[in-house]
């Protein structure tokens, strides 16, 4: 056999090895990723945020399978009604309802609040998941810029109006679900909605630092009395649609760089978690009972982590619930 033949069987054996090796990694992250708690939820009712597909999909799956009444709140009334008729099917759970929700618009936000605290009697947990990342430049109707009006202000709204309805549930919770790349983020109060800044900064982390800030205030306003536990998380990278506007599901580079994009593709598969192993941490923050009263956590792969040195920022916490409170008009 020529040297070629060598070559070409030896890599062989190494991209085999490799396949192997990763295929093996993505089992043991499949049993590794499980939520240990396997506590019931009868008898309570949770709010999932962006729940029609993703780590929003799959923690209202878990949760209902555990006997929640839970409602998708989503911006598409129609795939969260798909959505909540897949989950009742497959769990057998009939209490899962479609709610619109559209957490770019202030009105959209006043009116799902406003029809949940009409006809919930109380709320267990409220899952703050919805979120975007990598949009183009946009201004909402209320003049916010896309990013920090879904994945802040939206937020803030929706919670504080749905405070009374959590101090009715016994032991409430709040989680919200963040991003490790909030410790590149920068809150820049006095020019928030700047194309300039938003070309020069990293709008995705900014405004997942101001969900940290805003979950930091929120549990040194009303989480003392411990009714309500604030929870914070990051799932880690996660394959879901919230990365559709990264370069690797650009349509032109799957077409023309298509070697390329093949390996990569490859790659992030075996990899990256899936959105049902990206949720665990979720429900774990929703469901286990030794979290109960140790608010103002921020939780990764099941453990408490320490805060970021932005997210430690109390001051600036402050801050940003003064201003979030008077754009919002709360």
């Amino acid at each position: 056999m020529s040297w070629k033949g060598h070559v070409q069987n030896a890599a062989l054996c190494v991209g085999i090895a490799g396949v192997t090796l990763l295929a093996v990694r993505r089992a043991v992250l499949y049993i590794r990723t499980r939520c240990p708690s396997r506590v019931l939820m009868l008898g309570k009712t949770v709010i999932v945020t962006g729940a029609n597909c993703g780590i929003g999909y799959e923690t209202a799956l878990d949760l209902a399978g555990r006997k929640a009444r839970v409602i998708l709140a989503c911006r598409d009334l129609s795939k969260a009604q798909s959505a909540a008729t897949k989950i009742s099917k497959i769990t057998g759970n009939t209490e899962v309802l479609a709610k619109k929700l559209d957490l770019a618009s202030l009105k959209s936000v006043r009116e799902f609040c406003s029809d949940v605290n009409a006809n919930e009697q109380k709320l267990d947990v409220l899952i703050n998941n919805a979120g975007v990342m990598n949009c183009p430049y946009s201004v909402t109707e209320d003049g916010f810029e896309n990013h920090l009006a879904v994945n802040h202000f939206g937020n803030f709204l929706l919670t504080n109006l749905l405070k009374d309805l959590l101090y009715k549930a016994e032991d409430s919770r709040v989680v919200f679900v963040s991003s490790a790349l909030h410790k590149y983020g920068k809150v820049k109060l006095e020019n928030l909605n700047s194309e300039e800044n938003y070309k020069q900064g990293k709008p995705y982390g900014d405004s997942k630092l101001m969900n940290l800030l805003f979950a930091r205030e929120f549990h040194k306003r009303f989480a003392n009395d411990g009714k309500i536990c604030v929870y914070s998380m990051h799932p880690g990278m996660v394959r879901t649609r919230l990365g559709r506007h990264t370069i690797l599901f650009n349509r032109y580079f799957q077409i023309f760089g298509f070697p390329v994009y093949a390996l990569l593709y490859s790659l992030y598969f075996l990899l990256i978690k899936s959105a049902r192993e990206g949720c665990q941490t979720v429900v774990y923050c929703a469901v286990a009972p030794e979290l109960q009263g140790q608010s103002d956590g921020y939780y990764g792969n099941f453990k408490k982590e320490p805060w970021s040195k932005p997210a430690s920022d109390l001051d600036l916490a402050k801050k940003v619930w003064e201003i979030s409170e008077k754009l919002t008009m709360l």
